[in-house]
């Protein structure tokens, strides 16, 4: 008998473990995909403008990558300091790819339309990229602004970058450009993109940070297709 219900005992331990990892398992998923605190205010009567994509490289290159990213995306940060330079150096340098960069803001990112603004407007002056490597290199500096606006940071930026400071100024504090991210974002739903960084290769979605290797051996599969392997040998190693 005392078997018995230390047996039904142990049982119902371990079905209350399971019951609270379940539960437990379920709020940290909740917490991880929520909403931070504070995140972006956009107007929801904001018009739609345009989404443009920037490019770097040539824009005839055998093979053209689309990247969305979110400049407040931590994995974005992380591809752009330590994979998109061998991808600069190893493929667009050598003229066998260009990417077409999309701003994809997340709602949960408090300053990620500042930064988009500030991206835009550095594109007036021919300086997007710049500004694109300012933002993801120094990422945790102002994306940590949660008590108050990153305005002075981007600004800056931009004096830091060479710009014109009056006509960026102007620019910025315009927010005529917000109609353009905002079209941005739905060109990447449209694309069904859910995620931040995520690519497109070749007419197919890849999600996430992929590393240099892979995204290597897509590229190669895109040159033989268009009979560039050889060149990709010699010049993308």
């Amino acid at each position: 008998m005392a078997t018995s219900k230390k047996r039904a005992s142990q049982k119902q331990f371990t079905y209350v473990i399971a019951v609270i990892a379940i539960i437990g398992a379920g709020a940290l998923g909740w917490m991880a995909t929520r909403p931070k605190s504070g995140g972006t205010e956009i107007d929801p009567n904001l018009p739609v403008g345009t989404a443009e994509g920037f490019v770097l490289g040539k824009p005839d290159a055998p093979v053209q990558i689309i990247e969305f990213a979110d400049f407040e995306c931590p994995a974005c940060a992380q591809f752009a300091m330590l994979t998109e330079p061998d991808i600069r150096a190893r493929l667009i340098d050598k003229g066998l790819v260009s990417v077409k960069f999309y701003v994809f803001p997340l709602p949960m990112h408090k300053n990620t339309w500042s930064a988009s603004n500030a991206a835009f407007c550095a594109n007036e002056q021919g300086k997007f990229w710049e500004m694109h490597d300012r933002l993801f290199y120094t990422q945790d500096l102002w994306n940590t602004l949660a008590t108050s606006n990153p305005d002075k940071k981007m600004k800056a930026y931009a004096e830091e970058l060479g710009l014109d400071a009056s006509k960026f100024n102007d620019c910025y504090d315009s927010q005529r450009h917000y109609p353009n991210i905002k079209a941005s974002g739905i060109e990447a739903q449209n694309r069904l993109i859910d995620e931040t960084p995520s690519f497109i290769i070749g007419g197919k979605r890849y999600p996430g940070s992929l590393p240099y290797d892979e995204i290597k051996k897509l590229v190669d599969a895109e040159l033989a297709k268009v009979g560039a392997a050889d060149t990709t040998k010699k010049g993308a190693k």
